[in-house]
């Protein structure tokens, strides 16, 4: 028996994709690259990507379609290609990022969000690179606090990937799972589907060329924090606190898990957040309504920097619900404090990259 091409090409025509309902001719699925030797077929089908669900039960059928339509002593050999390039693998991410910080909190409610989002303006404002991730999954802030709540965002093809492409306001490159889900509904996702999409924003988005990317990370510590760690090398760690006791207790839970041996990322140093009340009557009082330097005072004890205290002022929530971060405005007291905060952050972080190697990927298994 003599083969020829239209011949394969007949068989494969009776393979239907299901994904389209086409035939993977229709469908272009069949590379130009058909190669018939004797008895011998070589051809490549393309998918759009390796994880098709599809993709193994097409090339079975292609298979079984030549030995039935054409004879079952043809050798068949089928390449898969696929139309989008992988995703590098863990470990490869994120190239043209310098720094990556996670700031964190042992407990809800303490402004960890409120910090972040200052911490990036004010990082921004002084001429670095900027990026911002909100990883809260289940309770994204950020697009709020930058007035973003209605932000679409976009994908472009970039080396053969398609890739998201971050929000930039105050020249801050923003991404938050928020500006895809309405902000009025729960987002009910077990923990497998929000570590997977976790992984899409971080992978799958054109961060380009950063000084700092930093991670706005949920409170406490949950997948969402074993999933950062087994896919970035986190830089370092900064920890939100309020002076009262039962965050400070919840505080040395979320350095503990940073501390942690399996774990081994640096602290750059901790933030009192609310240290003290100012009234805007009485701006030069204060009014220690939490507590007075309890986070200082943890921070002798354990031996961590103290990085700011961030006064408790009517005008930071207020900035926050109209979406202009405090730090925005140099001329105010809390504006002043979050720039010398990042001042400090800067600080540290070259002092940890000095003396510190490289942080490592985490390689643990929930127990």
């Amino acid at each position: 028996m003599t083969l020829y091409p239209k011949l394969i090409t007949d068989a494969l025509a009776s393979v239907r994709y299901p994904g389209s309902g086409k035939d993977i001719i229709a469908a272009e699925m069949l590379e130009d690259d058909l190669r018939i030797d004797g008895m011998k077929v070589s051809f490549s089908l393309i998918f759009d990507k390796q994880t098709d669900p599809f993709l193994k039960s097409v090339v079975k059928a292609a298979e079984a379609a030549i030995h039935t339509y054409v004879d079952k002593a043809v050798e068949v050999t089928i390449n898969v290609k696929t139309r989008q390039t992988a995703r590098p693998e863990v470990g490869k991410l994120l190239p043209e990022v310098k720094n990556i910080i996670a700031v964190s909190s042992g407990k809800g409610g303490v402004g960890k969000s409120t910090v972040a989002a200052n911490l990036a303006v004010a990082l921004a404002a002084q001429g670095y690179e900027v990026g911002l991730l909100d990883t809260d999954i289940f309770g994204p802030s950020v697009p709020k606090m930058f007035c973003m709540e209605h932000e679409r965002i976009f994908a472009e093809e970039v080396g053969g990937r398609q890739l998201l492409i971050p929000a930039l306001k105050y020249g801050v490159k923003i991404l938050s799972i928020g500006f895809f889900v309405n902000p009025n509904q729960a987002t009910l996702w077990r923990g497998g589907m929000a570590s997977n999409t976790l992984k899409q924003l971080i992978a799958d988005t054109k961060w380009g060329s950063l000084d700092y990317l930093i991670l706005d990370t949920p409170p406490g510590t949950s997948d969402i924090h074993l999933t950062l760690l087994q896919t970035l090398a986190i830089t370092g760690a900064v920890i939100v606190s309020t002076p009262q006791q039962v965050a400070l207790a919840d505080a040395r839970k979320g350095i503990d898990m940073y501390r942690n041996e399996q774990v081994g990322v640096p602290l750059l140093g901790m933030v009192e957040n609310m240290a003290w009340f100012t009234p805007a009557e009485l701006p030069d009082n204060r009014y220690y309504i939490f507590g007075k330097a309890g986070v200082q005072s943890l921070c002798e004890e354990l031996g961590v920097p103290l990085l700011a205290q961030i006064p408790l002022v009517q005008s930071i929530c207020e900035s926050g619900d109209e979406g202009e971060p405090a730090a925005l405005r140099a001329d105010t007291v809390t504006g002043q404090a979050f720039r010398h905060l990042a001042q400090r952050v800067v600080e540290a972080t070259e002092r940890r990259n000095a003396e510190l190697p490289k942080t490592e990927i985490v390689n643990v298994k929930k127990q």
